[in-house]
């Protein structure tokens, strides 16, 4: 061994201890006859001492060394004249006997500090370099102990981790595929997994009652700070069960990795249809940290001359309470937020419910004090209340809407990043319209079973079918989502129908499965949570890739390897391909 401890590990009761110690110069200060230097590994930072008294080369030599050299200095610890509180080994220091120079290193093109001077570009081109900062190195860290805690408890409740094949058929649903030509198969190409789907119900299908994996899967998509080429999930799947009997499972996981990595007892996980979510919240994975609920005034506040609300199909708003004092400058800030591009509101209607029961609005000379004061009470609002109501089509406004009430909670800081809120969504549509296309997509997957009622119309009222299907959400993040499978080729066909497949078309896409199905298939049901926003959750950051050892960017690219990249005329002519 290189050292006989870590940079983290000397404390005062190793006084008088020869020892060895391998890592990076992380910073050297020159003082007079002494030379200080800090040695960092990944487990803490350990400081160096060479006096120029006792020897006079050692010291010299010492002087040399540049940020980032690999270094071993042997040497003796003792106790420290100017102690640091800051960190583990601040009561001790090492006298320098020996040194030897392991590698050197070009000075860094960042500062490898917690707070560098580094832009994001620069450091994913250099993320080797950029890994070796504190703050990358705890974020690793929290994966991996993540991903510890939940194999643990899967494994004690008795799943199985099996892998999957990586190279699998390419299918239609979903999000485009990554494909992959076979060099063995002119003209046919593989696909990398959005999902381990079929393979882990065919393992139901095998008799392995519970399996799990921590698996790569791939999407060729548009990126976002909460999405990536490639991503992790927590893949899993169980027999015999009820949707219920996935909820107390994977809630049982949830409290268990929060109480152990965070020392967080998790409330009670709450249930909401997917109609109330958008009804009151404007999205799908609801933040309910905080209440701020919608309020629809359609019936009180149209037909009363006002054009913006008279023409629209929804009138609806949120209560910020206290917010009366809000300034004009502050509310033109407000409609300035709503009316942004990615959000895309004309305008912002206000009402200031003042302290001594007055009221002030945008809309004064629309509607009467005991209009105002209608609104009030269905809002439920109190005096120093400031109600903001939005105007258009349902689907758009809800949306609009959901934007103003997660930036209010953020003014208000009601969106706390140490209070954590869970629930489920449930009773999505199983099938959504294609306009474009003139058909069915399913809302999830077409492995996604109906409620037991609602199978029957399937075959002649598709829209109506409401999906057997749940989503993870805490904090107004999905963290995960599910389903009871189909189980029964009968019903998969006719899944298949619905979804616009000539009975060719699934035959060739999912034969395999609807064969399977033909040999005692067990109902089953399953969840996929993705791991990399669990984590980003846990650190509470919203970008995934702060917890990635290697990310690709915004574009899709991994800039340190330059990937993607063309390959030879060789390589093309082999895989009997022709680039245009």
């Amino acid at each position: 061994m290189l050292r006989t401890h870590r940079c983290s590990e000397l404390r005062l009761k190793n006084k008088g201890e020869n020892v060895v110690l391998s890592g990076w110069v992380k910073k050297t200060r020159d003082l007079g006859g002494m030379t200080f230097i800090d040695l960092r590994d990944r487990y803490g930072i350990t400081q160096l001492v060479f006096d120029m008294d006792q020897d006079e080369n050692l010291c010299t030599k010492a002087r040399k060394l540049g940020r980032e050299y690999v270094i071993q200095v042997k040497g003796e610890v003792r106790e420290r004249s100017n102690k640091n509180p800051n960190i583990p080994t601040g009561d001790i220091e090492i006298s320098a006997k020996e040194l030897s120079v392991l590698n050197e290193s070009k000075t860094p093109p960042f500062t490898i500090e917690d707070e560098t001077d580094g832009g994001e570009e620069l450091r994913m081109k250099y993320r080797y370099l950029d890994l070796r900062r504190n703050i990358n190195q705890r974020n690793i860290k929290l994966r991996h102990q993540l991903a510890l805690e939940i194999r643990k408890y899967l494994s004690t409740n008795d799943f199985l981790e099996i892998e999957t094949p990586y190279l699998i058929k390419s299918t239609p649903e979903g999000a485009r595929d990554f494909v992959v030509p076979s060099r063995l198969h002119p003209g046919e190409f593989y696909a990398l997994p959005q999902s381990p789907q079929t393979f882990k119900q065919l393992l139901m299908i095998s008799g392995y009652d519970r399996y799990f994996q921590v698996v790569r899967c791939f999407r060729d998509e548009d990126f976002r700070a909460d999405r990536q080429p490639e991503f992790t999930q927590i893949d899993c799947e169980m027999s015999f069960v009820e949707r219920q009997d996935i909820f107390n499972i994977f809630e049982g996981m949830c409290k268990h990795i929060f109480k152990e990595i965070k020392n967080i007892d998790l409330p009670e996980v709450r249930l909401m249809s997917w109609d109330n979510a958008l009804k009151y919240y404007g999205t799908d994975k609801p933040d309910i940290r905080f209440g701020m609920e919608f309020v629809e005034l359609n019936d009180i506040a149209q037909n009363k001359g006002f054009k913006v609300f008279d023409s629209v199909e929804l009138v609806v708003g949120i209560n910020a309470k206290g917010c009366a004092g809000y300034s004009r400058k502050q509310l033109d800030k407000l409609t300035d937020f709503v009316k942004r591009p990615q959000i895309g509101a004309k305008g912002l209607v206000y009402v200031k419910y003042n302290d001594d029961g007055s009221f002030k609005s945008s809309v004064d000379k629309f509607f009467t004090r005991d209009d105002l004061k209608k609104w009030a009470e269905r809002f439920n609002a109190k005096p120093g209340d400031l109600m903001l109501l939005l105007a258009g089509d349902k689907m758009h406004v809800r949306k609009q809407l959901s934007e103003l009430r997660l930036e209010m909670g953020d003014q208000l800081n009601l969106r706390k990043r140490d209070e954590f809120a869970p629930l489920w969504i449930v009773d999505f549509p199983l099938l959504e319209w294609d306009e474009e296309n003139e058909r069915y997509h399913a809302m999830h997957h077409p492995f996604t079973a109906a409620h037991h009622e609602d199978t029957r119309l399937l075959e002649i009222e598709p829209e109506k079918a409401r999906a057997n299907a749940y989503d993870f959400v805490i904090n107004g993040v999905e963290v995960g989502g599910g389903s009871i499978r189909i189980h029964d080729h009968d019903t998969q066909q006719k899944m298949f129908n619905a979804l616009g497949f000539t009975k060719e078309e699934a035959e060739k896409q999912f034969g395999f499965l609807l064969k399977a199905f033909e040999y005692g298939a067990p109902p089953h049901g399953g969840i996929a949570f993705g791991f990399d926003r669990l984590v980003a959750l846990f650190g509470g950051t919203d970008s995934i890739r702060d917890y990635i050892a290697f990310p690709k960017n915004n574009a899709g690219r991994d800039i340190m390897i330059d990937s993607p990249a063309t390959i030879t005329e060789m390589q093309l002519n082999e895989l009997s391909l022709k680039v245009h």
